[in-house]
């Protein structure tokens, strides 16, 4: 008996050792691996202005082309000149993209447009520290966003001191300066 009773203390012995090796040898049973979806390419920023509905520097996503652009402008105006604009071309960062207006006799009108003033009389200056957009935009050269950029520079830094103060104003350089020069005033 007492041969029983050794074999049935070495096999229990030997059951309770199996188990706190394969305790020990198990360990913690880790982190479930999370997968992520791959990132977004980076975008890119490009400028457009022209006839668009809405100028200025625009973010889109890497590879995109003139199209896409385009359309995140908001489209293009009724009056917008596509011809030699090539919709295909891919972009890159800092690319900018200017939309011609198609010469027209007779304006196409804009929804919720101000109605197109008449050219200034010959010897009738614009005040640009006084004029609205209106009568800035019967500028040659000047359009809306132009004129409204004008008005937005005199509200942020106060009137135009000289006429050469309107090199400030974006879209404005000393071709287009010199072209309305004679049309302006700061009085």
């Amino acid at each position: 008996m007492a041969g029983r009773r050794l074999f049935l203390f070495g096999l229990v012995t030997g059951l309770i050792a199996s188990a706190i090796i394969l305790i020990l040898a198990r360990g913690s049973p880790g982190r479930p691996v999370e997968l992520l979806p791959p990132p977004d390419p980076p975008g890119i920023q490009v400028f457009v202005r022209g006839a668009v509905r809405a100028t200025g520097v625009i973010h889109i996503p890497a590879g995109s082309l003139v199209e896409h652009a385009l359309q995140a402008a908001g489209g293009v105006l009724p009056q917008a000149d596509l011809e030699g604009l090539n919709l295909a071309a891919p972009l890159s960062a800092g690319d900018e993209v200017s939309v011609r207006f198609r010469p027209t006799a007779v304006p196409i009108p804009i929804p919720g447009a101000l109605p197109a003033a008449t050219a200034p009389a010959p010897n009738h200056r614009v005040n640009v520290n006084a004029a609205s957009l209106a009568e800035l935009d019967t500028l040659p050269g000047i359009g809306p966003t132009l004129a409204q950029r004008i008005i937005d520079e005199r509200e942020r830094h106060g009137p135009f001191a000289r006429v050469e103060n309107l090199l400030r104003v974006s879209g404005i350089g000393p071709t287009l300066l010199e072209k309305i020069r004679d049309l302006v005033s700061v009085e």
